[in-house]
């Protein structure tokens, strides 16, 4: 992959984990946090997409990363209330 390049989310889709997080971690930028029984959200914005990345409280691990471009994933980041 070269390094300026820009992705697109099927593009990221389809690199390796170790790639995907490399990504995330270096070139995303933290947009927010929610948090939950053990669980911590992290929501990224990577390229023209997002990235939400599930920590574990209890182990200190990561559980698992989605990433998207719309949604219902991003209500959880509102700060609107029905």
């Amino acid at each position: 992959m070269k390094d300026n390049k820009e992705l697109t989310l099927y593009e990221f889709k389809m690199l390796s984990d170790h790639e995907q997080y490399d990504l995330i971690f270096t070139k995303g930028a933290f947009l927010d946090v929610h948090l939950e029984a053990n669980s911590r959200f992290v929501l990224y914005a990577l390229f023209k997409f997002f990235v939400e990345v599930e920590y574990d409280f209890t182990n200190n691990t990561i559980v698992t990363k989605v990433s998207f471009l719309a949604g219902d994933k991003l209500n959880r980041y509102s700060n609107f209330k029905f």
